[in-house]
């Protein structure tokens, strides 16, 4: 092993003791791809961490895209079918603040992102089994399981990527994350049900069988993951033998105790967050029998159009987050946001209307709420406290997403999809009241919240001066670690 690391430290002396490296002697690529230091190993280790989060993001809407076979096979009502959502969430409502901790303080940042990829493998296999045993509450626990694993999953891809990548970089490596990780739900509402169908005319015949061997199929992408998860962990470890650099943490402090310090704006932000998501992921979870009653969709098309919004995430996501970092004025853009949103479940709600339209907005908005929301948790916030504001902010995001699941699920048994629209649409006007609120009580006490990129950039040069100043950039990885959920 020292043998290895000498070999490495050789090769950078030959490069670069006589100053500035010598183009016309470039590294040679076996050495470059085996060398840590090197950008193309970098971009290998790079296309781990992307997979890291792929099974997770696949399995976690399973149930979306087989809504009617797992309500046929189960013999579910929709009440039931959305505890599937509720118990992935359950989990999060305590692991935002405890996921931190246990990577930094408990197993490592390798040891645990394999334990929490074995999470998901083990929960998709439970969800699996409890379908192949027609056992339903055996599902629940299973997506439970499930649940503990994919958060804090996400949570260990993107320490990876700040302990391999800095500076501008970053915002490469999350937006190619954050694409992955909506590639893998695209690929799941497109494909899962031409799996079930497969399988059905393989065993004969429909029914509970066939929906848990359709989901053990699923959980294949689940151990890819895990083979990522160990890979990535021995690249890790060779790159901290050969550079001697410890391992490094997600960089949260925690302190419950913050949460009384908490200004009024911070939590009408959290009150946009719950409005505003419980209005998107219970809905796609719901989407594809609704495109199918309402606009005579063929299965294949609903589950096509349900799966809009991440398709149009995944490229938009990245673009957005520049524009709102070169514009600023992130209270407008969270505005624009709501309103293109609730514009958008109005259409779905009260026309007939090509659904594309309105979904395609909902994607965009969608997109553009996610870059221009979370940051703003760190202008309102000093630096201590963004561990605390940022889990808090997650936590009550999956406390809401756990109980408007279930309500969700209860409107439509008993009064039908319009009521379930209109019952959206009320969350989303409430996050519009919050967000219009927010831009109000901002003006009114001279925060900063609304500037300009170019006003809060002088802003910003000026504070750096004061140690004490409560005004800080956002960690990138943070903005994105929810916004990849």
């Amino acid at each position: 092993m020292a043998e290895e690391r000498q070999k490495l430290l050789d090769e950078e002396g030959d490069i670069s003791s006589s100053g500035p490296r010598n183009e016309s002697r470039p590294v040679k690529p076996m050495s470059a791809l085996c060398d840590p230091r090197r950008l193309l190993h970098r971009i290998f280790v790079l296309l781990f961490m992307c997979f890291l989060g792929f099974g997770s993001y696949f399995c976690y809407d399973n149930p979306a895209a087989l809504q009617t076979q797992v309500i046929q096979d189960m013999k579910l009502n929709t009440s039931m079918f959305m505890q599937l959502y509720a118990w992935y969430s359950w989990p999060n409502v305590v692991l935002c603040f405890l996921g931190g901790f246990l990577l930094d303080r408990v197993f490592g940042i390798r040891l645990g992102t394999i334990i929490f990829a074995l999470f998901v493998c083990v929960g998709q296999v439970i969800v699996a089994v409890g379908a192949l045993l027609d056992l339903f509450w055996l599902m629940e626990i299973g997506r439970f399981v499930f649940g503990i694993g994919g958060e804090s999953l996400a949570v260990a891809q993107n320490t990876y990527a700040v302990n391999w990548f800095n500076g501008k970089e970053l915002n490469l490596v999350f937006g190619l994350q954050l694409s992955m990780a909506r590639l893998g739900s695209t690929v799941n509402m497109n494909i899962m049900g031409s799996v079930y169908n497969r399988v059905a005319d393989l065993v004969g015949s429909t029914g509970h069988t066939t929906l848990g061997v359709s989901l053990m199929i699923a959980g294949v992408t689940c151990i890819f993951s895990l083979v990522c998860a160990l890979v990535l962990g021995y690249l890790d470890k060779r790159a901290e033998r050969i550079l001697n650099k410890e391992q490094g943490g997600t960089g949260e402090v925690i302190k419950l105790t913050d949460v009384k310090d908490f200004p009024f704006q911070l939590w009408l932000i959290f009150i946009i967050c719950v409005g505003y998501y419980v209005a998107i992921f219970p809905f796609i979870g719901l989407g594809q029998v609704f495109f199918i009653e309402k606009f005579n969709f063929s299965p294949p098309e609903a589950r096509a159009i349900n799966s809009i919004v991440y398709i149009i995430s995944a490229p938009a996501s990245p673009v957005l987050g520049f524009m709102v970092d070169r514009i600023g004025k992130n209270v407008i853009w969270v505005m624009c946001a709501v309103f293109t949103t609730l514009i958008a479940h109005m259409m779905l709600a009260f026309t007939f209307w090509n659904p594309w339209i309105a979904m395609s907005l909902l994607g965009l908005s969608y997109s553009l709420l996610a870059c221009a929301l979370w940051p703003m948790v760190a202008f309102v916030v000093p630096e201590h406290q963004l561990g605390t504001a940022y889990g808090f902010m997650q936590s009550i995001q999956n406390l809401g997403l756990a109980l408007i699941s279930m309500a969700a699920g209860s409107i439509l048994d008993n009064k039908g999809y319009l009521f379930l629209e209109v019952f959206f649409s009320a969350c989303v006007c409430l996050a519009l009241i919050a967000a219009v609120m927010l831009y109000f009580v901002d003006y009114l006490r001279g925060g900063d919240l609304n500037l300009s990129a170019s006003a809060r950039a002088k802003l910003l040069k000026c504070s750096n001066s004061d140690s004490d100043s409560q005004i800080t950039t956002v960690p990138t990885y943070l903005h994105w670690r929810t916004e990849v959920y």
